[in-house]
């Protein structure tokens, strides 16, 4: 998996009836792109985040919903 800050950050849910998560990737900290990704979620929480199967880049710029 590979992004860059700006882009968002899907995470669905795990289980049936769980609601999707999805943030604006602000910071990338591993190397070329890869994994770990500060996101700011949109409840307004950030996290550091290694995302696993269940996540999606969504690639291009994020609106911001400011």
């Amino acid at each position: 998996m590979r992004a860059q800050a700006g882009e968002r950050l899907l995470v669905h849910g795990r289980k049936v009836g769980s609601p999707e998560h999805q943030g604006e990737i602000l910071e990338v900290r591993g190397q070329d792109g890869e994994p770990p990704y500060l996101v700011r979620f949109e409840d307004g929480h950030e996290s550091l985040v290694y995302p696993g199967p269940d996540s999606v880049v969504e690639h291009g710029p994020a609106e911001s919903n400011r």
